[in-house]
């Protein structure tokens, strides 16, 4: 095999590809470490009868049961052709007890709270609501699931993917005699994603079969599996600078760290990593790396794409709020399309728990006096806005403790807007901002620091914030639209953007009180708003305005920006609710982008890319020069400026491990991967190149393919990876995505974790790497 050349950076020449690797080194398990005799957990594996909420009408007795995998729940199902079924603990979000999802407040009584818990799935599986026959008996359930998947969350990718192999293993013993034979091997190579001619296969259970039983059984299966785990790839590079005999020394270590991962390392952390993860301890008392360690550390955090120091909130967070990115959320109420969604307290959460920290309130009135969310003049369902304002306080500050937009749509009467002020002021409680934070008229907003916890309500106001401080009265209600409504006027418009004729509404004082740095205004242009406007006065624009400005009028939507907020939202004509690109607005310094959370995209990527780094905040400081005056930064010309900081950024994608199956309910389906490997930044960095497809191979492929970008302004670029199962007659299917900003990225040999389309971290599977982001000669 030909060695794999190392930088100065010179890209590798090919390493062979291997029939397939993985990587494993600890015992395999079933039963989660620690819980052997946990009685709930044992509960769980006994199984029980559970009373299955959907409706007031619909209450139906099912049976659970934990599989012995302890990784998949199964359950009855009295349906035709599916009478059993099972769900992987890995789908599941969190689990919640009492009456806490919306169909158990909707569908029971309060006298069973204590016997009622639900389970919330990724993505948008419906939640599974359910009712125990006694107290202690929830407690158990909920308990017993807490502990397993808090369980799975604290395995390092190596574990995840040894639990993953020893299930398909346990799936294929198809008569459970603990043996495998030459057709049970066949059937578990495909189950992990491999397609293997039947003369390979052959050869394999050849190798392994040393008792010549024509079935693996013991130390064969043993066998068996080490030839699983091997990975060519890290043979070469350990070989590389394992220079002491054949272990890697702490000083060949350190060499490592600084000359391809450029690292700021010392001698010090090559100790401490040891330390940490070589599991050898003759080797660790040499103060000495094996192989083992080596792979371990390179699926830790350390050895991830992502730069550890900025999981945690690393950006000065005193800067005044609008020189922030930030996340935000349009019709955050539906879980669906705009026509005949479903509205949820569910989807408030779910973007609440992903750091969104700009949500909107689509406020009508409702029957019996109280104030309702849903679209306007369509089919989708209907929630009380009291409800809404409940789930965002319980979940608000769960990921971020950064302050909450509420952006409200208000359609409401006089009557229910004082009804809607009552509610935010007696549910939020002091977190509900009333007045300013200084003692006099403030002349530029707060931090994201000083408004931790707190809830910021964007709305129109009766009059300017100085009355707060001169006790001027705000006189009678005015008439007004809502802020979207008026955005998409046009000159000669009297219907809003659902094609409904516009109606005026007067404004209750009780509610405009509550509006104090986020005031909705109609924008007139960037002059008139420089001259007319405070500082707390903003408009949204929809999206074709804003992508208008962005082209045409650029520089001056950024001075904008520097001294204002502007939210841009969603086109009305997206009724299936898709999304926009953000990026060419985030060019443009715009703080609030509001995207459709609940449908997967690529727009929704790139989001989630944005605000992973600084600790999952929601809040990202925009570069500086998007923030301080005179800057000439235009996003589509590049004039020379501090902006131009020009890298080349080169990328060899390397393997990937244990892909997901697409088609899992077809045993000989196995996937053809590609991946893509996309920069999102101003127009001169955005560039896309892909490698070529692997055909049926999703559990090893490798393609030592080398990348080379040229980026112009890094500071808002963007890297998306994204692993698609190639077809030559139809679009491919997504297979796995991962985004973060280029600036977060780590140098060297790196692992990339892969996302569902939801979001939601793939177990097991991965890509392998090699980064290194230069300084433009």
């Amino acid at each position: 095999m030909e060695n794999l050349q190392l930088l100065q950076y010179t890209p590798f020449t090919t390493i062979p590809t291997p029939h397939f690797h993985l990587s494993v080194t600890s015992d395999l398990c079933v039963t989660p470490l620690g819980l052997e005799r946990d009685a709930d957990l044992q509960l769980l594996l006994v199984g029980g009868e559970l009373l299955k909420v959907r409706s007031s009408s619909w209450k139906k007795n099912r049976f659970y049961k934990l599989q012995e995998d302890c990784t998949t729940m199964w359950h009855e199902s009295h349906r035709t052709f599916k009478r059993n079924q099972t769900f992987s603990i890995d789908e599941i979000e969190s689990v919640r007890k009492g009456r806490q999802s919306e169909g158990l407040q909707k569908h029971t009584e309060a006298h069973v709270e204590d016997r009622c818990f639900s389970i919330i799935f990724k993505g948008r599986r419906r939640n599974l609501d359910l009712i125990a026959t006694s107290a202690e008996e929830a407690r158990q359930w909920v308990n017993g699931l807490e502990k397993i998947i808090s369980n799975m969350k604290k395995l390092n990718s190596q574990q995840t993917s040894e639990h993953w192999i020893f299930n398909c293993m346990r799936k294929a013993d198809k008569n459970k005699d603990n043996k495998m034979t030459l057709k049970e091997l066949k059937h578990f190579l495909r189950q992990i994603n491999i397609e293997v001619d039947d003369m390979y296969a052959e050869v394999l259970f050849a190798k392994c079969d040393k008792s010549n039983s024509g079935s693996l059984e013991g130390p064969e299966i043993k066998h068996f599996y080490d030839l699983l785990i091997y990975r060519e790839e890290i043979d070469v590079i350990y070989g590389k600078y394992a220079t002491t005999g054949e272990q890697m020394s702490v000083k060949d270590l350190l060499n490592f760290l600084l000359n391809e991962q450029r690292e700021v390392a010392t001698m010090e952390d090559a100790v401490r990593l040891i330390e940490r993860y070589e599991l050898d301890d003759s080797a660790k008392q040499k103060n000495h790396m094996t192989k083992d360690g080596f792979l371990m550390y390179l699926h830790q955090e350390e050895g991830s794409i992502f730069n550890p120091a900025h999981k945690e909130v690393f950006q000065d967070m005193s800067q005044p709020i609008n020189h922030y990115f930030i996340s935000s959320s349009h019709n955050t109420y539906l879980m669906e399309d705009q026509l005949k969604g479903h509205s949820s307290t569910e989807a408030y959460i779910k973007a609440l728990m992903k750091s969104c920290r700009c949500v909107e309130l689509d406020c009508w009135d409702g029957a019996h006096g109280e104030p309702i969310i849903y679209h306007g003049h369509t089919l989708t369902s209907k929630v009380l806005f009291k409800d809404v304002i409940k789930a965002i306080k319980e979940y608000a500050f769960k990921t971020s403790e950064y302050p909450v937009i509420l952006s409200l749509e208000n359609h409401c009467t006089l009557e229910q807007q004082k009804l809607m002020a009552k509610h935010m002021i007696s549910i939020l409680g002091s977190a509900l901002l009333t007045s300013p934070l200084e003692d006099q008229m403030p002349t530029a907003f707060p931090s994201p620091q000083d408004l931790k916890g707190r809830f910021i309500v964007k709305g129109k106001r009766l009059n300017k914030l100085d009355a707060v401080f001169s006790n001027t009265s705000p006189g009678v209600e005015e008439d007004c639209v809502s802020e979207e409504d008026e955005a998409a006027e046009t000159s000669n418009s009297k219907t809003d953007s659902n094609g409904q004729k516009k109606s005026k509404i007067k404004l209750a004082k009780q509610l405009s009180d509550l509006v104090i740095y986020c005031r909705s205004v109609h924008f007139s242009g960037f002059e008139h708003a420089k001259d007319n406007q405070a500082f707390y006065e903003m408009s949204s624009f929809k999206e074709s305005k804003a992508v208008n400005l962005a082209e045409t009028a650029v520089n001056a939507f950024i001075h904008h920006n520097m001294t204002k907020l502007s939210r841009i939202y969603p086109a009305g004509s997206r009724t299936d609710s898709s999304n926009y690109n953000p990026v060419p607005l985030w060019n443009a310094g715009c703080q609030i982008v509001a995207l459709n959370f609940q449908t997967p995209s690529k727009e929704m990527d790139l989001n989630q890319g944005r605000f992973r780094s600084n600790g999952v905040s929601g809040y990202f400081l925009k570069p500086d020069f998007q923030r301080y005056p005179g800057t000439e930064f235009d996003p589509t010309t590049l004039t020379k400026g501090p902006w131009l900081k020009r890298k080349t950024f080169h990328i060899m994608v390397i393997s990937a491990q244990q892909l997901p199956k697409l088609n899992k309910d077809k045993c000989k389906s196995i996937v053809d991967p590609l991946v893509k490997v996309e920069i999102d930044g101003v127009p001169a960095d955005t560039c896309s190149k892909e490698t070529r497809s692997i055909e049926n191979n999703g559990f090893n492929p490798m393609w030592n393919e080398t990348f080379q970008f040229d980026i112009q302004v890094p500071e808002l670029a963007l890297v998306r990876f994204l692993v698609e199962d190639y077809d030559s007659t139809s679009q491919n299917d997504l297979i796995g995505q991962y985004c973060l900003p280029l600036t977060s990225l780590q140098n060297g040999y790196r692992h990339v974790p892969l996302l569902t389309k939801h979001g939601d971290v793939i177990p097991s599977a991965g890509l392998f790497v090699h980064l290194m982001l230069l300084d433009a000669k």
